[in-house]
């Protein structure tokens, strides 16, 4: 049996594998072990927190396994190999993990296919936090508009108010030199702790408000863009307290960013003219 690479942080002494992960769970889960369409080893998963301490196992757990007909084959390939059909593996898997306020329950095969995946989800109510707001702000940071969850508006009107919204327009230089505008708006998010029959439990908790300021690029940006992978058109940032538009955008700026292959730098340069 050959140890399983788990994550970046892996501690080999056989037939165990103790891994670091970068956020807490807690379960047992028994894997039959197949891994990129091949066979492999069935081991046990013992999650207590960020550490996953994994067991190799004989393989008391057989993989699943879904035959497909090869209609690309032609007559030769099918005469020299003896069948018209090739199989694909994935793995079985039993038992169940509960992670950032979620309960996942595993029971068969995991073939990331909603019609033969046989896992369940269960949102723990007393976990998990619910959607109550998302405002938006003028140049100012005065008000706009709140939009609140019972009463969301449908798309189109959402999208026609986020389009209302004052916008501050900034232009930056991108790693290779070239001007790009960005248009930006503060938008704020509110969350209240606890859902369903435990919505009282925001009685004893803060809410949660995240406040960003929404960017959109009117070129791709960064070392991927024209790729096939594409450069970045837009996201947000989280905004400090006190700060507006081109504080917070400024800051953006002198920090390092990271595309999918590297890292890299803009430069701010200024207000950008109307269109």
């Amino acid at each position: 049996m050959k140890n399983r690479r788990w994550s970046d942080k892996d501690y080999h002494l056989w037939p165990f594998t103790l891994s670091m992960d970068t956020w807490s769970k807690y379960g047992v889960v028994i894997d039959s072990g197949a891994h990129e369409g091949c066979k492999g080893d069935c081991h046990v998963r013992f999650y207590f927190g960020r550490v996953t301490l994994l067991c190799e196992m004989p393989p008391v757990v057989a993989d699943y396994r879904e035959r497909h007909l090869a209609k690309s084959w032609d007559a030769a390939t099918v005469a020299r190999l003896g069948r018209d059909w090739y199989e694909e593996r994935f793995p079985r898997e039993y038992g169940f993990q509960v992670s950032q306020g979620n309960l996942h329950v595993y029971y068969g095969a995991q073939t990331h296919d909603s019609r033969t995946d046989q896992n369940k989800v269960f949102f723990l109510p007393w976990r998990n936090w619910r959607f109550i707001r998302h405002s938006l702000y003028d140049i100012e940071g005065k008000h706009f508009h709140t939009e609140y969850e019972k009463s969301r508006n449908a798309w189109p009107a959402s999208t026609a108010i986020r389009d209302a919204c004052p916008k501050v327009r900034f232009e930056f230089e991108d790693y290779d030199g070239q001007r790009i505008v960005a248009t930006t708006h503060i938008e704020e998010r509110e969350w209240h702790f606890g859902t369903k029959f435990f919505r009282w439990l925001a009685w004893f908790r803060r809410p949660k408000i995240s406040r960003d300021l929404a960017l959109e690029f009117s070129s791709e940006v960064g070392p991927e863009k024209g790729s096939w992978k594409g450069g970045t058109v837009g996201h947000s940032i989280e905004m400090l307290p006190g700060e507006l538009h081109e504080a917070a955008f400024r800051r953006y700026c002198e920090q390092e960013h990271r595309a999918k292959s590297r890292r890299y730098r803009i430069r701010y340069v200024g207000l950008a003219p109307l269109p």
